[in-house]
């Protein structure tokens, strides 16, 4: 049986290892990856509670994406530079990708926003027709 004392020499040297195999793995050579690429900083990324990793994190960089826009039917590509922004600066969902080429997010923000206007202009209405003394019947 050991002491106390034993034990807690133990406990240190074994902190000690553990925080320099730490040092060593962040230490150690990039990945090596193709030109044209970005590397993944899995600090920056938004927390999912997800059971799986996306493919990205376990490659360890983003690579350019191709895919049709779901609205037009045209051929784009999202770059590793757009990916890195919509992940780990945006907070993007991990788990998302694009969809829709540029006109078409611009063209569905500008229709949600006119939905979303005409949606509280009619509220407005339905408001000062309740009140009292209105114009409206």
């Amino acid at each position: 049986m050991k002491s106390n004392k034993q034990r807690r020499q133990e406990i240190k040297a074994q902190r000690l290892r553990r925080k320099a195999q730490q040092a060593r793995l962040l230490n150690a050579r990039p990945v090596d990856r193709p030109i044209g690429t970005v590397a993944v900083t899995p600090a920056l990324l938004r927390a999912t509670t997800s059971y799986g990793i996306p493919d990205f994190v376990q490659r360890g960089y983003y690579q350019d994406r191709p895919f049709r826009c779901k609205d037009c039917g045209v051929e784009e590509i999202w770059t590793a530079a757009q990916q890195q922004w919509w992940y780990e600066e945006a907070q993007g969902d991990v788990w998302t990708v694009a969809v829709r080429c540029r006109a078409c997010r611009q063209s569905e923000r500008a229709r949600k926003a006119e939905a979303r206007r005409i949606h509280w202009e009619g509220l407005a209405m339905k408001q000062a027709q309740s009140l009292p003394g209105s114009k409206f019947p």
